[in-house]
């Protein structure tokens, strides 16, 4: 398997299980409001806070991983583009009578041009915050990542 390949993989489950603890402190009810700037740092206040607490986490441990929420964030919003609605990209894949193949892969090769891009980042940042955690914290890591249910830091 090529490199950048793995690493697009290492960094999408890594952004995956992150990213289901930062959306694990959001509710259901509640994505009518949009995913404003302001609301991104409230949220993200709030899953270092929970996941903090679920691991107890030291000052030093919440720094790092505010710095891979922060990697998190900057992806995201770099994968997003600058679009308003990112949804009508793949509407205008559909909007016609047949799929526009070609505009299918520009977009596909531009996402994972994104990805590759912010991967080693975002997998660094990972990989400082998980190598700063002690020996039962990492397992407590292990064992959310083994668990399936309602995101990753569950509700409550």
């Amino acid at each position: 398997m090529k490199t950048w390949i793995k690493r697009s993989l290492v960094g999408l489950t890594a952004a995956t299980v992150v990213l289901g603890g930062l959306t694990a402190c959001g509710s259901r009810g509640d994505h009518a409001r949009g995913w404003s700037d302001e609301r991104i740092t409230e949220v993200r206040g709030k899953a270092i806070d929970k996941i903090g607490s679920k691991l107890d986490l030291n000052a030093e441990q919440k720094q790092k991983l505010g710095v891979l929420a922060d990697e998190m964030i900057a992806s995201r919003k770099a994968f997003r583009g600058d679009t308003t609605d990112p949804r009508a990209e793949l509407k205008a894949l559909v909007a016609g009578d047949k799929f526009d193949r070609t505009k299918a892969q520009a977009l596909l090769d531009q996402k994972m041009q994104v990805m590759q891009g912010n991967a080693p980042k975002m997998l660094s940042a990972f990989g400082d915050f998980y190598d700063s955690l002690n020996p039962e914290q990492q397992k407590q890591v292990r064992e959310r990542m083994e668990k399936r249910g309602h995101g990753w830091w569950g509700r409550g």
